[in-house]
Order: structure tokens, then C-alpha cells, then sequence
């Protein structure tokens, strides 16, 4: 049997699971200082060097994280790539003068990635996962797959099987099985979550019954928490005098501030000019001056770090206190596990509409599932689980491998391609 790759792209983490041609499994491990860690973050860093005649450099993953942190200013940070896939209106983005495509970051990130997981051979069979749906009130799951497959192409794979995430989830977990389940898989991404039901028979293999999907997940999440918490001393919900009318100040700054994805777009000069043209006619102009400044000075990392970190934090707690300071600006508030969820009301709706549109899928009602396998960082959240707990029973509900059980499911899927 060939050399069996198994690769989870995700939004904020990725992973890779190897199967030798013994069908030994391993997850790839990547070295972060003395340390190392089974995932690898999805994010580049780009920054020019004029001591060799302005050349772009870049970094990926972990090293891309340190190479930003050393000088924010100077670097420019790509995170959640995955999430423009199924957006047709961005083709481009402008790196220090040159053009990037979609496809041209993400290649480049891929053959960051194998490369940190020890280039394993171009002959080796390459099984990618896919959302059942991809990120966007719009999203183009079409152009999103002709996007992934041409940006593995240009990263020079050009063979590759491409299986649904909650189905590979659902395969690991599947060897734990001993005899025939239906199964309910739940895997959430940083941009996605998707439901998945699976008749699992130890002698007649899997056979998928129903999917369903949404294109939220835990970036969502911390958009509420940013919404919430911190865009109101950026600006949120003030107003400017025009003419001698008030006027409120724009919430596309906020809705774009909040997203990872959007926040690098709001770099160029035009954006920019706008806040300040707002900020000069604002009623508290200072607020809007630190929101340029978060932005200018590329502080969305340790922001965002900050806000997972308290969001993190209730999953275990009660209550947590979210910390971030930058220049001049200070965010030093109590966050409540109930102010939280109720933060979060309309992203559990869509949850739990997803879970139901996967059973009507199935035909199936929730007393015919036999098992709820729950997968990906978000699952951690109580309010989250608590969608199953409520429809399936808590006994019936259970995680594992929150963040390598879709990459090594991938690399199982592809053994059984193999075989």
C-alpha cells in the first residue's frame, strides 16, 4: 500500500496524518521552540527586506507567527484563508506592490505546511477535507472546491481525493465502534460547522445518510465577544455631525474589525481615510483614533488571541476577565458564561438548525442515533454541546481528538481508497 496522506486545511489550524505503507499512522508534529505542537497554524507572514533590494519574504505557521510579532509594523499578517474560498467578489489581495491570488497564498502556505511535516513523496495518495458548507451568507461551494483543487495543484499536487471533514471525523471515530451504530458527527472548524450521520457496520464498511452544514463555527463566536466587549470603546454605536445632523458611525467598520478574515483588508489607505474623516466629525473622536491605530499597527493578533483566550476560559468557568492593552487603548472587562450564550443566541439557532436539517436528510428522528461524536475546539463550548445533550441525551454525546480526529480520519478514508 502507498504512502497515505491525510490533510485537515482548516481556518485557524491545520493538520497532517500519515499512513506508511506498513499502515503504521502517525499525526506530523511541528516544532514551535523547544517544544512542538501536532497542529500548525493556518497563517502567513509577509515583509520586505530593503537590505536585499525590497525582497518579499515570507513565513508560515508557527514561524509566522514570531516573524509578525518581531515587528508588526513592518510584516503583514494572512490569516483565514480558507474562508474567502466560496467568496466570489475577492480575487486579489496587494502585498507590499505585488498581486496575490486566493490561490497563489493558499499553494503557498501548503508547501509550507508539507514542507514542516517532512515533504512526504508527491507519489503518496493526498486524501483533503472539505466542509459540507463553506464560509459565507453567499458562499459558491462550487467555486470554493475549484479553488482548493487549483491551489493544491499549484502547490504541486495535482492528485488529491477530497472527502467531507465530519465524514473523516466519523471514520476515526468509527475503530472505536464494536459492532453497527448510526452515528451523529459534529465537527466544528473556525469558520465551519458541519453535521454529518453515518451508518457504521464493522463487516459492510460506512455508508453516509445525511449531511448538513453551516459556515459559522468559533470565529463567530469570538466575533460576538469582540462585538460586545470591545467594539464599543472602538467607536460602536456613537455618531458623527454632518451638516448639523447627527449620524451613527458606520457598523461595517466594527463587522469588518470583528472578522479575522476581514481585518487585513482594512489596512489600505481608503479604509483608513474614512475612519478618520468619521473620527473628526465624531462626538469622541479618540475612540475612533485607537481603532485606526489597532489597525495600523497590525495589533489584530494579540487581540484576537486575547478574546479566544477568555472564550476558552468559560468553557471550564463561570466567569473570566478579558485583558488586552495597545498603546493607548485598554480592555479590562468581566465576561460571564450567561452573558456568553446569550451573546451567542443567533449562531447556537443555526447550529441547532443545521443538526435538524442533517436528520431530515437521514429521514431519521434524534432516538434513532445511536452515538453523537463531537470533534473540532468549538465542541468545547458547553452551550454548544448542550445542543446535543438536549436532542440526543447526554449519554449518547461524547468528543475526542478535538483537533487531529478529521486529518487522521482522512488518512483512514484514504487507506480504504488504496485498498
Amino acid at each position: 500500500m502507498a504512502t497515505v496522506i491525510g490533510l485537515d486545511f482548516g481556518t485557524t489550524n491545520s493538520v497532517i496524518s500519515l499512513l506508511d505503507e506498513e499502515g503504521r499512522s502517525s499525526t506530523a508534529s511541528f516544532h514551535l521552540g523547544a517544544g512542538s505542537l501536532d497542529v500548525f497554524r493556518s497563517v502567513l507572514c509577509f515583509w520586505s527586506e530593503t537590505a536585499r533590494g525590497n525582497a518579499l519574504r515570507h513565513e508560515a505557521g508557527p514561524a509566522a507567527i514570531e516573524a509578525y510579532l518581531e515587528d508588526p509594523l513592518a510584516s503583514r499578517l494572512i490569516m483565514s484563508m480558507k474562508s474567502h474560498l466560496a467568496t466570489a467578489s475577492f480575487t486579489e489581495t496587494r502585498i507590499f506592490g505585488r498581486s496575490w491570488s486566493l490561490e497563489a497564498l493558499i499553494a503557498t502556505f501548503l508547501r509550507a505546511l508539507l514542507g514542516a511535516s517532512g515533504n512526504p513523496s508527491p507519489e503518496a495518495l493526498l486524501v483533503v477535507g472539505r466542509p459540507v458548507r463553506f464560509v459565507g451568507e453567499t458562499a459558491d461551494d462550487a467555486l470554493a472546491e475549484r479553488r482548493l483543487r487549483a491551489a493544491f495543484a499549484e502547490a504541486g499536487r495535482t492528485a488529491l481525493h477530497l472527502a467531507l471533514e465530519p465524514e473523516a471525523a466519523g471514520t476515526r471515530f468509527a475503530a472505536t465502534l464494536d459492532g453497527p451504530a448510526t452515528v451523529l458527527v459534529g465537527d466544528f472548524g473556525g469558520g465551519t460547522s458541519d453535521f454529518s450521520i453515518l451508518r457504521f457496520d464493522p463487516r459492510q464498511g460506512v455508508e453516509a445518510l445525511g449531511h448538513a452544514g453551516v459556515g459559522i463555527a468559533g470565529d463567530a463566536l469570538d466575533y460576538r465577544i469582540i462585538d460586545r466587549v470591545v467594539s464599543p470603546a472602538l467607536g460602536k454605536g456613537g455618531t458623527y455631525r454632518v451638516m448639523g445632523t447627527d449620524l451613527p458611525v458606520p457598523p461595517t467598520f466594527f463587522s469588518n474589525f470583528a472578522h479575522w478574515h476581514r481585518l487585513s483588508m482594512m489596512r489600505g489607505p481608503k479604509t483608513l481615510r474614512e475612519i478618520e474623516e468619521v473620527a473628526r466629525l465624531s462626538a469622541d473622536p479618540s475612540r475612533l483614533r485607537h481603532l485606526i491605530t489597532l489597525i495600523e499597527d497590525e495589533a489584530g493578533f494579540s487581540l484576537y488571541r486575547a478574546v479566544s483566550g477568555a472564550k476558552a476560559a468559560l468553557s471550564v468557568a463561570e466567569t473570566t476577565r478579558l485583558v488586552f492593552e495597545h498603546e493607548r487603548f485598554k480592555v479590562d472587562a468581566e465576561v460571564t458564561r450567561g452573558e456568553f450564550e446569550g451573546w451567542i443566541r443567533p449562531e447556537l439557532a443555526r447550529m441547532g438548525g443545521a443538526i435538524d436539517a442533517a436528520l431530515n436528510d437521514a429521514g431519521l428522528s434524534a432516538g434513532q442515533v445511536d452515538r453523537v461524536f463531537l470533534t473540532g475546539g468549538t465542541s468545547l463550548v458547553p452551550a454548544v454541546r448542550g445542543l446535543f445533550e438536549e436532542r440526543f441525551g447526554a449519554g449518547k454525546v461524547m468528543g475526542g481528538g478535538e483537533f487531529v480526529s478529521v486529518a487522521e480520519g482522512l488518512a483512514l478514508i484514504g487507506r480504504r481508497i488504496a485498498a
